[in-house]
Formats: structure tokens, sequence, C-alpha cells
């Protein structure tokens, strides 16, 4: 009787270590070593962002708009 109540909990302790050893690897997350954000477990299923390549000076407008205005200040001292 001893050595059933045993084994059963043998078969217990493996299933729960299995269990335990599954979800870890199922659970993938990102992780942070050595200064390196490295990906999760599931990137190649993320979906695609793509971003379209955008003007290489990002303020061309406020640069146009204080060009205009120093042209006008410019043109009111003369």
């Amino acid at each position: 009787m001893r050595q059933t109540y045993e084994r059963r909990h043998a078969w217990r302790r493996t299933l729960y270590s299995i269990g335990v050893c599954s979800a870890f690897g199922l659970a993938g997350c990102q992780v942070d070593i050595g200064g390196q954000t490295l990906p999760s477990a599931h990137y190649q299923q993320d979906d695609i962002q793509y971003f379209p390549p955008g003007p290489e000076f990002k303020l061309s407008r406020e640069a146009a708009a204080q060009k205009a205005f120093s042209e006008s200040q410019a043109a009111e001292e003369r």
C-alpha cells in the first residue's frame, strides 16, 4: 500500500513539473539582458508595422515660416 502511495505522488510531481516547465516555455515575454531588449518567443507572429520614410528634416514647415518671418522683418527695416 505504501509503495502505490509513493508511486502516485511521484507521478503527480512529474506531471506538475512538466506543467510548470511547459508554462514557462509558452509564456514568452521580453527580457532585458545586458542592456539589450530581447524579443518574446512569439515575435514572428506579430503584425508587421510599416512606417513610410518621411523627410530628412522634420521641421521643414517651421523653418519655412521662420525664414518668411525673418524676410518680412528685414523688409520692414529697410
